[in-house]
């Protein structure tokens, strides 16, 4: 039996493996025998090196022959380095022939290794009734390592069974037992399965949280098993190119180390992303390789979730063959005999819409679906189908409600999401359920109100969140490195933008561990919009397939209207942004008459439908997907109209609700801008009260605190929208780059801000425009001015002193827009927000 000292000893092993391989090795030194090559095993696989783990353990078995106790305790011990390095007949081989040995303590030990073991092999059924049977008894002994170690693996084996509120609840138990017993390893390695849990639940920010305080405490194994999980956390945010770096290395790293079970489960997880980035030839090479270890392994329950990662590939890949019906049918049951709760939704989901898409009842494959647990995708999809059957039976008042009910899923999700990029990805997760609801509106009302509802998902009606000190800092730190980059550049000495990317990397992922600061809103009905238009139009621009319908709202009456393609819009849009960056280069005849052309055949697309309902009226612009980068100045139909493009009529509400400001003005001069400094001058003479921040005093922090509740600001400098990285969008000033991200310091946004920048009020991601000037209109500012396309410097500063003379005279930012002259070179200026 194991004394006091060496129960120490072995607990070591787990909460600071390093110390205890050190005094192992010393122990072994001194002529120490099967204990010290215990330690020595255990602490090696947690400190990642498993082959160098085994070998001490098969030495201390060799070393017990003689004592059937103490060589039962070895193979304990063995069966959890066993399982790690993939060899699970062999794990539970050992398990069995210790069982008829160990005892008291040292039984449920045993219980807690083989509770592992069975969960890895994919037996859940049997890994559940194992750690429940045995918790009692561990609750009540004195070893808290073991404690902590079967209440995370019983918190796994229940969130595989998709029990993820039991799950939860012993994974908090098992950090707590660990920071009781100051077992900070093992600890981590609770909070990082705890993560693992929270993110199926769909709550990300805590999630990538909880990762942040496990990842440093971790080594080996449980590194890379930590990372793996930080990979489906990404992958189910709608983040899978980011998961691929993520999951290459956890890979390379268990490969190096031999964890045989993580290499398998590793594959798995990268299949998933492949078909998470509409790759499903890729994601099938990585499921079968997954598959073929899973089956080397003997771990038959896992080769069940390889063949549901191929059976949604073969969807994705368009078949829709009553083979592939009777696959998925077949292997939903199998998945259900296996404990994989969720997974086998999803199996009877693809059979479900096979059924459909064969023309075949498919109502009985849907009834067993749990829609309202599993992750959020999995509810998604179940909804999904449930309205997709109902709209084939002709109940048209239930698949609308199944449509809301998997929307109001996807609103709950997102309102968890404090960062921009992660609600913009939320929404996409609801795409073709929403593009169901369209189809699915019988009036104009109706259609409003669902596309409505699914932007207020891409983006919050306002944000506030927490002032994050270190951000502010990986903030000021990037601005320096981009301040030495562009000095490199210019030097011609070669700079490191890894250490840039990096910084903003780290930017990133604390922005996404914020908790929501967001503001959910709705649609506020017909009858409320119609009141705040008052002599306004609204024209809300919807794509519903390959096609663009727009609803109007003008009079108080709501009309639908059929505008064409959305791919000949696009095609005309970038017409048009071609033509008007050559124009702010230079006056020209050819891009004159291109854009002359292309703006007068998207006019007629888009406008004419809609004149007989709105008439010359002041317009509301909500545009869809490439359209909130149009220059719609250059429209024929807005010549000379006053009107506002807004993410919504959401939006757009919100935006015209005051907020208090003190009434202060600030004035901004970038760097290396011929014109700016002579533009504020001008503008200063209308404001002579106002702060005026030029030359060196135009520092990215001082400039952002000089907007906290300002009522107006107004920016001249260099700007830069990043395409693929917009909240990394930038205004260049005087010691490097103010981005979005600076933004979120603000504790009261400014009323109204102008930019007069090139390109700094273009927006990414669609409807959830995100971008410098789509982020300030989410913080709270009620109108932004800026430029969608580059723009002609010499012309800007004439531009916009009429445009703050007409203002001073009273007239709304949208109407001084409408009523000054406008040259080509300045084409791309908008009112954005309340107008």
């Amino acid at each position: 039996m194991t004394g006091p000292d060496e129960r120490a000893l072995l607990r070591l092993a787990a909460a600071d493996p390093a110390t205890a391989f050190v005094r192992a090795l010393a122990l072994l030194e001194r002529g120490g025998g099967v204990l010290a090559l215990r330690v020595a095993g255990l602490a090696a696989k947690e400190l990642g090196r498993l082959d160098e783990g085994l070998g001490f353990l098969h030495r201390a078995l060799e070393l017990a022959r003689g004592d059937g106790y103490g060589a039962a305790q070895v193979r304990m011990n063995l069966v959890g380095l066993l399982t790690a390095r993939g060899d699970l007949a062999e794990a539970l081989a050992h398990a069995g022939q210790a069982e008829a040995v160990l005892k008291g303590e040292d039984a449920d030990r045993l219980a807690a290794n083989k509770a592992c073991a069975l969960a890895r092999a994919g037996r859940l059924d049997e890994a559940h009734e194992l750690a429940v049977r045995t918790l009692p008894r561990l609750r009540e002994g004195h070893d808290p390592a073991v404690l902590n170690g079967l209440l995370t693996n019983l918190g796994l084996a229940r969130t595989f069974r998709g029990d993820l509120d039991a799950a939860e609840s012993d994974l908090a138990e098992a950090v707590a037992v660990g920071e009781a017993a100051g077992l900070k390893h093992q600890t981590a390695m609770a909070k990082g399965n705890l993560a693992f849990v929270v993110s199926r639940r769909g709550d990300v920010p805590r999630a990538l949280r909880l990762f942040a305080e496990a990842e440093p405490h971790l080594t080996g194994e449980r590194l890379a098993q930590c990372r793996f999980d930080q990979a489906e956390t990404l992958i189910m945010a709608g983040l899978p190119g980011e998961a691929r770096p993520v999951l290459t290395a956890a890979l390379d790293a268990a490969t190096a180390n031999g964890y045989g079970c993580d290499i398998a489960d590793g594959y798995l997880l990268l299949a998933h992303a492949e078909l998470a980035e509409d790759n499903p030839e890729r994601c099938t090479d990585a499921a079968e390789r997954a598959r073929a270890l899973f089956a080397e392994q003997e771990r038959t329950g896992w080769m069940l979730l390889a063949e549901h990662v191929l059976l949604r590939a073969r969807w994705a890949c368009g078949e829709r063959s009553a083979v592939l019906l009777r696959s998925a049918e077949a292997t939903a049951a199998r998945l259900e005999s296996g404990g994989w709760a969720d997974a086998a939704d999803e199996a009877r989901i693809v059979a479900a819409r096979v059924a459909l898409a064969l023309g075949r009842p498919s109502g009985h494959l849907l009834s067993s679906v749990g829609r309202q647990r599993g992750s959020v995708q999995a509810q998604i999809a179940g909804w999904h189908a449930v309205a997709l059957e109902r709209a084939a039976r002709s109940d048209h008042a239930g698949a609308v409600a199944a449509v809301g009910a998997g929307l109001q899923v996807t609103e709950e999700h997102a309102e968890a999401l404090g960062a921009l990029d992660l609600r913009a990805r939320a929404a996409g997760l609801a795409g073709e359920l929403s593009e169901l609801g369209l189809g699915l509106a019988a009036s104009a009302e109706e259609l409003l109100a669902v596309e409505e509802r699914r932007r207020s998902i891409a983006r919050p009606a306002r944000i506030r969140p927490p002032r994050d000190p270190e951000r502010a800092a990986a903030l000021t730190a990037l601005r320096v490195l981009s301040v030495e980059h562009t000095a490199g550049m210019a030097r011609g000495v070669p700079s490191v933008p890894a250490d840039v990317a990096d910084l903003e990397a780290e930017i990133r992922a604390q922005t996404r561990r914020r908790p929501s600061g967001a503001s959910p809103h709705g649609f506020p009905g017909l009858e409320k919009v119609a009141a705040a238009l008052g002599e306004r139009a609204l024209v809300e621009i919807i794509k519903i397939g390959p096609d663009l319908h727009a609803v109007t709202v003008a009079a108080g009456e709501a009309r639908r209207h059929h505008l064409g393609t959305s791919d000949d819009a696009v095609r005309e849009t970038g017409l048009i942004r071609f033509a008007v960056r050559r124009l702010a280069a230079e006056d020209a005849p050819e891009p004159l008459s291109a854009l002359t052309d292309a703006a007068r055949r998207l006019d007629h697309s888009l406008f004419a439908p809609l004149s007989r309902h709105i008439g010359d009226r002041e317009l509301v612009i909500a545009p869809t997907g490439t359209l909130h980068g149009l220059p719609w100045a250059v429209l024929p139909s807005l010549a000379g109209r006053p009107f506002t493009v807004v993410p919504s009529v959401g939006a757009w509400l919100h935006a015209r609700e005051p907020e208090p400001a003190d009434g202060h003005v600030v004035l901004v001069a970038g760097p290396d801008l011929d014109h700016a400094e002579r533009e504020i001058a001008a503008l200063h003479r209308f404001h002579p009260q106002a702060v005026v921040l030029d030359g060196a005093d135009a520092r990215a922090e001082r400039v952002r605190d000089a907007m906290d509740g300002a009522a107006l600001v107004h920016i001249a400098a260099h700007g830069e929208f990043r395409e693929g990285n917009p909240l990394f969008s930038r205004l260049r000033l005087a010691d490097g780059p103010l981005v979005v991200h600076d933004l979120d310091e603000l504790a009261a946004a400014p009323r109204m801000i102008v930019l007069s920048a090139c390109d700094i009020g273009r927006a990414a991601e669609g409807d959830a425009v995100l971008g410098m000037a789509g982020a300030l209109l989410a913080l709270g500012t009620a109108t932004v001015v800026a430029a969608v396309t580059p723009v002609r410097d010499e012309a800007t500063p004439v531009f916009m002193t009429a445009f703050h003379t007409a203002v001073a005279t009273g007239r709304s930012p949208a109407r001084a827009l409408a009523d000054i002259p406008r040259p080509q070179g300045v084409a791309g200026f908008l009112c954005l927000g309340a107008g």
